[in-house]
């Protein structure tokens, strides 16, 4: 089974835009629907935080913390398709950045429940 790591937009989980928080992502990976398209073990979820610079610190740190190297990394749903769009980041940037800096594959949205 492929490990993964969730990245969500911590302001859309706390500010209710559509998301009440990870449990979409996590069901989507359990069962292999949306992006994952078999089921996968979410390894670790992290929250981007406004402005988002230390992503690339949190996810080392939480490959350090956990001992878990993910095979590929899902940008979340609300993180990837933000509407409003995200102030600080454009998602595709952002992703190309943690893949330079990680060399692991990001994967822009996690399900399409609505």
């Amino acid at each position: 089974m492929e490990k993964v790591l969730v990245i969500g937009c911590g302001t859309y989980m706390d500010s209710g835009y559509g998301c009440p928080g990870e449990w979409r992502c996590l069901k989507a990976a359990a069962l292999g629907e949306g992006t994952f398209g078999k089921p996968a073990q979410v390894v670790g979820f992290l929250r981007c935080e406004c402005p988002g610079r230390p992503m690339i610190s949190n996810i080392n740190m939480a490959m350090k913390l956990s001992e878990i190297k993910p095979e590929k990394i899902y940008f979340s749903t609300c993180l990837a398709n933000a509407k409003p769009d995200c102030p600080y980041n454009v998602p595709e940037q952002l992703a190309g950045l943690i893949r330079e800096k990680t060399g692991i594959e990001v994967v822009m949205g996690t399900h399409d429940y609505h």
